[in-house]
């Protein structure tokens, strides 16, 4: 994602070159988790057949969470080690998450890695108070943080020392039910490139300061102000935030957020592991937590069944079966058969970058056309084998209306090569009626190892079949064909961010028929019904810069299909478009890097 950088807020550097390979993954190796058989009696005439005992639930949460008290000694020490292991280890194998009981931790700067939560444990974020720092910088890649992924920070009040927290990251880097009782510092040390990000249900008591910040995603918070925008700021339910203003300067803000729900999240309550389940919202806006006890309900940790990394994928189906949860501890899973649940109301939570990694091209994680389901958390990479699916959200033909309890996929993040080697066809798959996706970062690698055009080939980022879909922090990167395809009726996105695959390695490789590329976001022909708002696509075309993208985005042209604030961008003149949606808005030129937009359409 190697976006512009930043002199100082209100101005651009040359563009950077192509992220460096940083890598390969290996796989982890732990203890299995094994289904126990009961033994037969041996005196008996006639053995009886072995049954399986139940899985259990509940249980530590394995070595690589780690969690703190106040009284807790060295917890500085601890915090620095860890960051020491993942500052820069962008393929590795390392999973964490550190959590902290409710009380007051004083003077301690949490710097964040690749793969490292950081989440309070009280069941508001001011229940936990840190009078320091959670720190995301970008130091280990020369000022650069536009590959700050994988990492996020929850359910913690933070009073910085400075008065101002620093929070430089890129995609895949939640930051949500965070009380920052100050400032907020978007861009690295420096100004340097940054490309991010998303904060939700969060308060920010002073001013948020994006400087080189290309573009920004903010849901139903409340901010003290907002100091300047680049590309593509969105905001929506969010008390503070700037007016409507797109594209000079290129604010898009919706006053409410038409429907959300929170992430599901773990919490003490006195010594007893619970997950909180927040209610669903219409027409949102603020925090859900500032007026006190956030509404919603919570499940002790006894129905969960907690996974940790060598566990099969028959054990969790097991664990489902039997009406268990799931919590996944941190580490790396390889599935040889789908996660399938059927149960409404099952959540699948993720803690530390839980990845998922299918074996042999089987899908990862299918859900029945059930309501309320939530999957929260995880990382799925794809593997060397082509999967046709990698998530599946409802079966096909699924209609069952779910709008009174949707399923919802939040920070649930797919990479196709990077770590090495991998293939889907199409990564994740809408379905499920009212399905409300959350927050994701859907990536064809651009970097790392296994890279190539057709070494992680992956033609399709996201098809959504599903009606009444929403989209709230919709990321998606690099795909071979279409980055979405949205075929289901009365859909809608709030806030996109693409960048069209780097390593085309010529036009004809891309030609879509008689057009010029396969648009960022298409919207299917029989579709009469959709509407966008902030949605963002570049290219960056280095293996042949005269490639033309005709559009960024493709949709039929009849009313009640609508976008407001589109953008283009031609980063540094590698390729062009020639349109921003359908055969509206005026093409790229040159190497200045300006974006073509279009407030309105049709």
């Amino acid at each position: 994602m190697p976006h512009l950088p930043m002199d100082s807020p209100d101005s651009v550097r040359s563009l950077p070159a192509r992220r460096s390979v940083l890598g390969a993954m290996a796989a982890t190796t732990a203890a299995p988790a094994l289904l126990g058989l009961s033994s037969p009696a041996s005196a008996a005439p006639v053995a009886p057949a072995a049954q399986p005992r139940a899985l259990p639930g509940g249980g530590d949460l394995g070595p690589n969470v780690i969690v703190f008290d106040p009284s807790t000694s060295g917890i500085q020490a601890k915090l620095d080690e860890v960051f020491r292991q993942q500052e820069s280890a962008q393929f590795g194998t390392g999973r964490y998450a550190l959590l902290f009981k409710p009380g007051t931790y004083n003077g301690l700067n949490a710097q964040l890695g690749f793969y490292t939560s950081i989440a309070g444990l009280g069941l508001s974020p001011d229940d936990t108070a840190i009078n320091g720092d959670v720190t995301v910088d970008a130091g280990w890649f020369n000022g650069n943080a536009t590959q700050n992924f994988w990492r996020s920070a929850e359910n913690l009040a933070l009073t910085p020392v400075s008065g101002t927290n620093r929070w430089a990251v890129a995609q895949a880097a939640p930051f949500r039910r965070m009380h920052v009782k100050g400032g907020l510092n978007l861009a690295p040390t420096g100004y340097g490139w940054a490309s991010g990000g998303y904060i939700a249900d969060s308060r920010i008591d002073g001013s948020v300061g994006p400087y080189s910040q290309q573009q920004w995603y903010t849901r139903d918070s409340s901010v003290g102000g907002w100091a300047n925008a680049v590309w593509n700021m969105v905001f929506s339910g969010v008390q503070g935030a700037p007016a409507q203003s797109f594209p000079n300067p290129p604010y898009t803000t919706l006053d409410t957020t038409p429907v959300s729900r929170e992430k599901p999240f773990l919490y003490l309550n006195g010594s007893e592991y619970r997950v909180f389940l927040p209610e669903r919202r219409t027409n949102a806006r603020g925090t859900t937590w500032g007026s006190g006890t956030p509404r919603g309900t919570s499940l002790p940790l006894t129905q969960f069944y907690v996974a940790k990394p060598g566990v099969t994928a028959a054990t969790l189906n097991a664990a489902l079966a039997q009406g268990l949860h799931l919590l996944l501890t941190p580490g790396i899973y390889h599935l040889d058969q789908p996660i399938q649940v059927n149960r409404a109301g099952t959540v699948v939570l993720g803690l530390g970058y839980a990845t998922l990694i299918p074996d042999n091209g089987v899908t990862v994680l299918r859900t029945a056309d059930v309501d309320g389901v939530r999957l929260a958390g995880l990382l799925i990479d794809a593997g060397p084998v082509n999967s046709s699916t990698l998530l599946e959200v409802g079966p096909t033909g699924a209609s069952a209306n779910h709008s009174a309890n949707p399923t919802t996929v939040q920070d649930v993040f797919i990479r196709i090569g990077g770590a090495g080697a991998g293939k889907a066809t199409t990564s994740m798959v809408i379905n499920s009626r009212g399905t409300i996706i959350d927050h994701t970062w859907v990536w064809r690698a651009d970097h790392g190892t296994g890279v190539g055009w057709e070494t992680n080939r992956a033609d399709y980022g996201i098809r959504v079949n599903g009606d009444d879909v929403l989209a709230t922090g919709l990321f998606v990167e690099h795909f071979n064909k279409y980055d979405v395809q949205w075929y289901g009726r009365r859909g809608r996105t709030i806030f996109f961010q693409n960048e069209k695959a780097y390593d085309a390695p010529n036009q004809a490789a891309i030609q879509n028929g008689n057009v010029k590329g396969y648009a960022a976001y298409k919207v299917a022909d029989s579709v009469t019904t959709h509407e966008g708002w902030g949605l963002g696509s570049y290219c960056y075309y280095n293996v042949d810069p005269t490639i033309v993208q005709h559009n960024g985005f493709a949709a039929p042209n009849t009313p009640g299909v609508k976008f407001h604030d589109l953008l283009v961008v031609s980063l540094g003149g590698q390729g062009q478009y020639e349109h921003v949606v359908n055969e509206t808005g005026t093409p790229t030129s040159g190497t200045s890097t300006v974006p073509s937009t279009v407030v309105s359409y049709p």
